[in-house]
């Protein structure tokens, strides 16, 4: 167990979390997305939500929240709770000893009867998780965004969908479930993060102290360049469905290691409105509702993402093109960089306005062992000159087109 501790009194509450990340695998994904709304129905001291309510609004109303995730090639179960600090409740009362107390209880201490989860709550879970699935088309654009990621990486873990399958969904029963928690427990590496006024204030219980002691290997980890099309042409993969708008995803191999330009590289190329995709697709040739990029940093791959008429397929296409091959031929102005440097900066900041934020970002670097403070990581930032911008599109190749049409 990996415990963090930050003390600051720029917030009136305090940040508390547990992580538990696995590697990402097909058989244990569903059961894994499940698992974090069933254990917040019931712990063996509180039988219910009804319960775990009262608890939450005798603490003030404090928050609390759970779910799951995947960062890189791992999967990972998320609670939160956020509490009032301790010097604004009365008696003395030690929050965020109760606050940590309570994910502790919700984690490790669930309501079982006869050696496996509640039959009613399991099923009701698996109900609400199916609509989750089910769902996942109603949004087209994620749709699309998550069908190219699907393609791009479908002989690695990380184009898995974090919800998993119905398939897998619909053989998960009580005690199954139940009995791959206990062994999950015994898999994971397992985080707590306290963030606020009162974190020096928290103890976690001897016996617990040495559960999830695990430093998780993957060895898909850091590669982006293993799939399929990472040396050969890119793919092209054409879907219909019942749209008014196209949505044309390209996925983009980095095939450097140099995250910070990359990330300059990305916020040239699509990240705000004075990128090139925003630019050029979409104000000077009119060809997009939408255009941009974002770049996922543990997975070495940057996706375009557009919405447009259903006929500019051919010529958004060509134009995108000529924006990657503009940037790899220099075709940038310190403007353009010195702009998108400002827009990434800003929204690095934004981090520390957010106690959540802020405990993702620094589990975030843990997990993958740069542990870089955010002014570490502007500084980073800053020095990426023009030449670096350029070098990183040299390495830059398309691996898919994904075409989302009617």
């Amino acid at each position: 167990m990996f415990i963090n501790k930050t003390v600051t009194n720029k917030y009136k509450t305090n940040e508390l979390a547990i992580f538990l990340t696995l590697p990402l695998k097909k058989e244990t994904l569903t059961k894994n997305a499940l698992l974090p709304k069933v254990l917040s129905r019931g712990t063996q001291n509180l039988k219910d939500q009804v319960e775990i309510s009262k608890k939450l609004e005798n603490m003030y109303g404090a928050n609390l929240n759970c779910g799951i995730d995947k960062a890189g090639d791992y999967c990972i179960l998320k609670f939160y709770i956020q509490c009032i600090g301790n010097k604004y409740v009365l008696n003395n009362e030690n929050l965020a000893q109760d606050g940590l107390d309570l994910l502790l209880d919700i984690v490790f201490n669930p309501l079982v009867e006869n050696d496996k989860f509640d039959d009613k709550i399991v099923e009701q879970e698996k109900e609400n998780l199916l609509q989750i699935i089910q769902s996942k088309k109603d949004n087209k654009e994620k749709y699309a965004f998550n069908r190219c990621i699907e393609e791009m990486f479908k002989n690695e873990p990380y184009g898995l969908y974090k919800f998993g399958t119905e398939e897998d969904l619909a053989n998960i029963n009580s005690k199954d479930l139940y009995e791959y928690y206990k062994e999950m427990l015994k898999q994971c590496r397992i985080d707590i993060f306290v963030y606020g006024m009162d974190a020096e204030n928290i103890q976690v219980p001897k016996e617990l102290e040495s559960l999830g002691n695990i430093e998780i290997v993957n060895d898909n980890q850091q590669s982006s360049t293993n799939n399929s099309n990472s040396n050969g042409e890119p793919q092209l993969v054409r879907e219909s469905a019942d749209v008014t708008q196209g949505k044309l995803i390209i996925g983009l191999n980095v095939l450097n290691n140099d995250k910070f330009a990359a990330t300059m590289y990305n916020i040239v190329l699509g990240g705000g409105a004075n990128s090139k995709l925003f630019q050029n697709v979409r104000e000077k040739q009119g060809l997009a509702y939408s255009a941009g990029s974002m770049y996922v940093r543990r997975k070495d791959a940057i996706f375009i993402r557009t919405g447009i008429e259903l006929q500019n397929f051919e010529k958004t296409l060509e134009v995108i093109k000529e924006q990657l091959e503009a940037i790899r031929n220099g075709n940038i102005t310190e403007d353009e960089i010195n702009a998108g440097r400002e827009l990434i900066i800003a929204s690095l900041r934004m981090i520390q306005e957010s106690q959540e934020d802020i405990i993702s970002f620094n589990f975030d670097q843990e997990l993958f062992g740069e542990k870089l403070k955010i002014n570490e990581y502007i500084e980073k930032l800053q020095k990426v000159t023009k030449d670096d911008i350029i070098e990183t599109a040299k390495n830059v190749k398309i691996n898919t087109i994904y075409y989302l049409e009617n």
